[in-house]
């Protein structure tokens, strides 16, 4: 029996300035996304409560509600639908805040079509893999790593029989350390393996993740058990039993 064609994947655009939005939505629907696009991001509340997405473009700076607080507004729902964040600034702090309200991925402008494509794509391919393990048995057991258990299938973390609560890319990147204890990566290897893509200057976000991990899983961060700096080469986790 011939399998029913997959529908395409539902795209929502979130971008206040006409020109970019419509190149967006162009440039997805050629690649085959179902794409719906608004112009601020109470639309975007409103879209996403109507038809869930597969995932979100959100522009930072919108009127009214801007992209931080539609992306709070979503995980407040308990959404994990992947969010790739447009911002025209590049300070660190506004990078740190949409990751801690949620946001999976950013973009800074300009930046080229095919890089934003990757991107997507990138995301989708993770929430497939979350959404497959989130399949597998209950009954698993974790992997331990001293005071540190994690439930793959649940996507579950505890500390010290504590539970800690993690976004979809910060348990991705404990998993991926936890599954190679002992082994170097550079931040580029987490890159691609984690995120999905290689691209130079975007090293740091590894870095603001691995930092974000630490502050959530380490009695003191400055003095990591877990995820440990190799001076010059990267990051390995540590091989605790």
């Amino acid at each position: 029996m011939q399998r029913p064609p997959r529908m395409p994947r539902r795209i929502l655009v979130a971008e206040d300035q006409a020109d970019i939005r419509d190149l967006l939505v162009m440039n997805l629907q050629q690649a085959g996304y179902a794409v719906h696009a608004v112009p601020d991001g109470g639309a975007a509340l409103a879209a996403e409560a109507q038809q869930p997405s597969d995932l979100l473009v959100l522009d930072l700076m919108m009127p009214g509600l801007d992209g931080l607080e539609v992306c709070k507004g979503l995980r407040a729902r308990e959404r994990d639908t992947p969010i790739l964040m447009l911002t025209a600034k590049s300070t660190e702090l506004d990078r740190v805040l949409g990751l801690e309200l949620g946001a999976d991925d950013y973009l800074t402008k300009p930046f080229s079509m095919a890089e934003l494509l990757a991107r997507v794509k990138a995301l989708l391919r993770r929430a497939d893999v979350r959404e497959t393990a989130a399949g597998a048995s209950a009954s698993e057991r974790p992997l331990q790593h001293g005071a540190l258990q994690i439930w793959p299938a649940k996507r579950s973390v505890a500390v010290r029989g504590a539970a800690v609560e993690l976004t979809a890319l910060e348990f991705d990147l404990l998993l991926h350390f936890a599954q190679h204890p002992g082994r170097v990566f550079s931040r580029a290897q987490l890159l691609d393996a984690v995120w999905g893509y290689s691209h130079d200057g975007y090293e740091h976000t590894v870095t603001t993740h691995i930092n974000r991990l630490r502050n959530k899983l380490e009695k003191d961060p400055m003095r990591p058990e877990f995820v440990l700096t190799v001076r010059g080469a990267g990051y390995k986790f540590s091989e605790l039993t």
